[in-house]
């Protein structure tokens, strides 16, 4: 009777490691993607390749009149970015990004790591393989990623409708070909021009201010009257005046 005994717990506590172990495998996992795994909860503090990669997706979540580096690097400015992402999507907004952080990332991306509102097509009609530029073609098509996932994230904050886009990477000829400066953020791959509807042009600088350029000029500036321009660059010039934005 004792052996029976003994061997019957010993039945039940293998039962209940097993359910343990089978309700850590089910909970813990975000699915798989076809463009990148994150194979580890993130949160701030850490560093690698997986936070870089985050801080692409999170990069249009700055906050008013901010820039989110992407080094590597969980700092506060990334845990502010998650947050806002989070806040956006409806998600517990903790800051630290785990499985449904990173589930609703893999929705909104396509296998080739753009959002699934973007593509590199409609941000290189110059030539196919992105060379001619300012910088290294690996390069510029980094920077047009970058600015894709801002873009969504703006695409976002208007309520989900599209966001027209008119030009983005050019490369020398092709920016001398339509009179554009010599020192355009277009030969770096990381300046967008969006064209009106159905936003104005005036609520696209508007809103842009709050994902991440540090160069928005629209309608009050010269040669914008027809586009607003958001880039990246080294230090801020915002100017359209005609929308109030200075």
């Amino acid at each position: 009777m004792f052996r029976r005994t003994v061997r019957f717990v010993a039945a039940l506590t293998l039962a209940a490691a097993a359910t343990l172990v089978a309700t850590v495998t089910t909970a813990a996992p975000a699915q798989a993607d076809g463009c990148y795994t994150w194979g580890r909860q993130l949160s701030e503090g850490m560093t690698g390749e997986d936070v870089r990669q985050l801080q692409i997706r999170v990069a249009g979540y700055p906050g008013n009149n901010a820039v989110l580096g992407i080094d590597g690097a969980f700092g506060p400015a990334t845990r502010s970015a998650v947050i806002r992402f989070q806040q956006a999507y409806g998600l517990g907004a903790d800051g630290i990004a785990g499985p449904l952080t990173f589930n609703r990332i893999y929705a909104l991306q396509d296998d080739d790591c753009t959002p699934i509102n973007f593509n590199y097509a409609e941000f290189n009609d110059c030539n196919s393989d992105w060379s001619g530029g300012a910088v290294s073609a690996s390069t510029a098509r980094f920077n047009a990623l970058v600015n894709m996932w801002k873009l969504q994230a703006m695409r976002h904050a208007l309520g989900d409708q599209q966001i027209r886009v008119t030009s983005a990477f050019r490369s020398h000829a092709c920016n001398n070909a339509v009179g554009g400066s010599a020192s355009s953020r277009h030969l770096y791959g990381d300046a967008v021009d969006l064209g009106a509807s159905p936003h104005s042009l005036c609520r696209l600088a508007q809103q842009a201010r709050n994902h991440g350029w540090r160069e928005i000029l629209g309608p009050g500036y010269p040669g914008h009257s027809d586009h607003t321009h958001v880039a990246h660059k080294s230090s801020r010039t915002w100017s359209a005046s005609s929308c109030g934005v200075s």
